[in-house]
């Protein structure tokens, strides 16, 4: 993105084989003042290329890159995977109109996000960033404690403007957005319903951040599911913002979401020996109270999975990485179906405590109902989530803040009929 308003792109200058060349960034979006008043562009890089760099241009950058305008690019080949691959989600600083809210300006016990992503940058080094969802949690600018720091983000008429994208997350994660490749889903504080709907925190969305970036201020409820490869491990995004939005445990959608989880299926069908991570905002199923009754996120989702053609999801999808409920959580069955992990505790707040881990063990849990095998919770803690590669296998991390790990290493099996992660 720059500030420039002619309509230029600047170039981007990388090392293909022996060649080094710069090549010129391609328009997407001309400035619509005054939530947009930027021009966006793009370029697509081959996998192979290396040393990338935003060239020295008059064209004025919307934000300073910290890496010496340094482009992280994937150190993967076609043939190999991330090594390291960190997970974040529910990042934004609330700030609304009743209150409470963060103190967006304390980044140790108000809103910790951007200590988050800079010791992910700085201790964890992922070779590839997941975002789970929610970026954009200032409902009122004005009474957010760093305002003065934010120009252009200091009224509720602004709280869907670029400047505003800016300060809750492009400028609190720039030293994670530094050193790697970022893959983001949306969540429900981007969703079309947030009024308006043209112009909306949806429309910042699909102009900023979205796979396919937009220019008409336009946002759909249900886009459909996109796959990413990142070498031999594939990604899908299948975009729940919209999924039951007041969290009633509707099932309207489930049609929907029937045919999008059965385009996903079609996906890792087609390339059965590749691991495939799906991931979503909201959780298939995460336990977030253990009750009586259990209670459970997202129910739609959940037998929009059993209606699919398959039943389930197909064999090699081996983990589903969620956010929403602000806590960590793994639950695994030792069956067919992937291991949950919810991933919603980096920034956002109120945070959640969630269930004691020994009473969600044993419970039944989705549709067929299958009992939960393990359970590794962490409530009313910030962090961010880690699967390291592990042979053939994965493990997964917690880690607090600072970047230190919270609680067990947990190893993924590497049988696709049994998924379970095995804790120490």
């Amino acid at each position: 993105m720059t500030t420039d308003t002619s309509g230029t792109c600047p170039s981007v200058r990388y090392t293909l084989g022996t060649v080094r060349t710069a090549y010129r960034m391609r328009l997407l979006s001309r400035p619509a003042p005054p939530q947009f008043p930027t021009t966006v562009c793009e370029l697509v890089v081959p996998l192979e290329a290396r040393n990338a760099v935003l060239a020295n241009s008059t064209v004025a950058a919307a934000v300073v890159h910290p890496a010496n305008r340094r482009l992280p690019l994937p150190n993967w080949t076609a043939g190999t995977r991330p090594g390291t691959v960190g997970v974040i989600g529910d990042t934004g600083c609330r700030v609304t109109t009743a209150g409470p809210n963060q103190d967006c300006a304390n980044h140790q016990t108000g809103w910790p996000f951007p200590q988050i992503a800079s010791s992910a940058a700085t201790v964890t080094r992922p070779d590839l960033v997941i975002h789970v969802g929610d970026y954009l949690y200032r409902d009122d600018p004005a009474k957010a404690s760093d305002a003065a720091a934010n120009p252009g983000c200091t009224t509720s008429q602004d709280r869907f403007s670029w400047a505003c994208v800016v300060a809750d997350f492009f400028r609190p994660a720039e030293s994670l957005l530094a050193v790697a490749p970022v893959a983001l889903t949306r969540g429900n504080h981007e969703d079309c319903r947030t009024p308006p709907a043209t112009g909306g925190a949806g429309a910042a969305w699909f102009r900023y951040l979205a796979d396919e970036l937009r220019s008409d201020g336009s946002c759909s409820d249900y886009p459909d599911p996109v796959e990413i490869r990142a070498g031999s491990l594939r990604l899908v995004a299948v975009d729940s913002a919209f999924a039951d939005p007041d969290d009633s445990g509707s099932l309207a959608q489930q049609a929907i979401y029937t045919r999008q989880f059965n385009a996903v299926n079609q996906m890792a069908g087609q390339q059965p020996g590749r691991d495939y991570f799906l991931f979503t905002h909201k959780p298939l199923w995460m336990v977030r109270s253990a009750g009586p009754p259990t209670t459970t996120y997202t129910p739609v989702l959940d037998k929009a999975v059993a209606a699919t053609t398959l039943g389930r999801l197909a064999d090699n999808i081996r983990v589903v990485l969620s956010g929403h409920a602000h806590l960590y959580q793994m639950i695994d069955f030792n069956t067919t179906r992937p291991p949950q992990v919810t991933v919603g505790f980096s920034g956002g707040d109120p945070l959640d405590q969630g269930p004691n881990d020994a009473n969600v063990i044993g419970r039944p849990v989705g549709t067929p109902p299958q009992p939960v095998n393990h359970s590794i919770t962490q409530g009313g803690v910030y962090g961010y989530g880690v699967l390291n590669a592990n042979g053939t296998s994965w493990d997964l991390t917690a880690h607090d803040p600072a970047g230190a790990v919270r609680g067990q290493t947990c190893t993924l099996s590497a049988s696709t009929a049994n998924k379970e992660f095995v804790c120490h």
